[in-house]
């Protein structure tokens, strides 16, 4: 299959989960302002990764505290940083409140040849501490954005460089290492905030 229809095909799946969060949002709209809440959480498949320690990632690694994933890469100029950085900003201001519940970000590279662990550790170091970047196999992270519905592709110019195109969306796992719901950008910082502590504290 040519990467033309393999994107047809992706951008089809990911419109269709979209709808299906809208859908499940319109129930919602009066309760959260940013966020789609996906009505039956998607449990995280069985993959082998690594951070930017080195240290082996898997579902595992996101089972017992609530984490929002981000999938980019450190050559990004815009969408990437900023995300990261507002993704910050919203987890000190959790952590600064009286809000007992944390957090942790976790960017997962969409560009590993380049993002290997040290890279990463330099960059996601520099958003904050206790955040952790994910890079290893192609083979591995895709079964992760599958999984996902999340899009990625190479692409090269006339120079032979290439840049990464990729969904930008930002997604909640819960403790149970479960996709449980989506916050699509602009991102509003306090509609964010609140719309995450309602969801962290109405977890049972």
């Amino acid at each position: 299959m040519n990467t033309k229809k393999k994107f047809i095909i992706i951008s089809f799946v990911t419109l269709l989960i979209i709808a299906a969060f809208m859908l499940n949002q319109s129930e919602h709209e009066s309760e959260f302002k940013s966020v789609l809440i996906l009505e039956e959480p998607i449990q995280l498949p069985d993959f082998s990764l690594i951070d930017h320690e080195k240290k082996p990632v898997s579902k595992d690694t996101f089972k017992g505290q609530w984490d929002l994933i981000f999938f980019g890469f450190t050559n990004c100029p815009d969408i990437c940083p900023t995300t990261i950085h507002t993704l910050n900003l919203i987890r000190q201001k959790i952590k600064q409140s009286d809000f007992e519940k944390t957090l942790r970000i976790a960017l997962v590279s969409v560009d590993p040849e380049r993002d290997t662990p040290p890279v990463l550790s330099q960059y996601i170091n520099y958003f904050g501490d206790q955040n952790i970047a994910i890079t290893g196999d192609i083979e591995e992270l895709t079964k992760l954005t599958k999984a996902l519905g999340i899009f990625f592709e190479k692409v090269f110019d006339d120079y032979d460089n290439y840049t990464v195109n990729h969904s930008a969306a930002v997604l909640l796992i819960n403790p149970a290492a479960e996709f449980s719901a989506l916050f699509s950008a602009p991102h509003i910082l306090e509609d964010f905030i609140d719309d995450l502590k309602k969801i962290m504290d109405d977890y049972l």
